[in-house]
């Protein structure tokens, strides 16, 4: 299994801004069919060094994250992620 992580800092960190785009990311769920998990947290401490959303998914393997990657679905939520996020860092590995 991999594991996928991803944490976005947002250009408007408003609660309206954040939950927006928190949203665009939840509604991969049941359109990606090797997304095996897909898990969205809303950061509540709201510091100097944290990031305002937190996407957390799970896939079969390599292959399937690959899959991902340039599934169609995927590309609208890297199309307004491009748009919103300020930056974003990542982490994958096996699990």
């Amino acid at each position: 299994m991999i594991t996928h992580i991803v944490l976005f800092k947002l250009k408007d960190r408003s609660p309206e801004s954040v939950e927006r785009t928190a949203q665009v990311l939840r509604n991969m769920e049941g359109k990606i069919d090797v997304l095996r998990h897909l898990e969205v947290g809303v950061d509540v401490l709201h510091t100097e060094r944290s990031y305002d959303i937190a996407l957390y998914t799970k896939f079969d393997s390599m292959e399937d994250l690959q899959t991902y990657q340039v599934h169609p679905e995927h590309q609208k939520v890297i199309a307004h992620m491009n748009e919103h996020r300020e930056s974003s860092v990542s982490a994958d590995y096996e699990s």
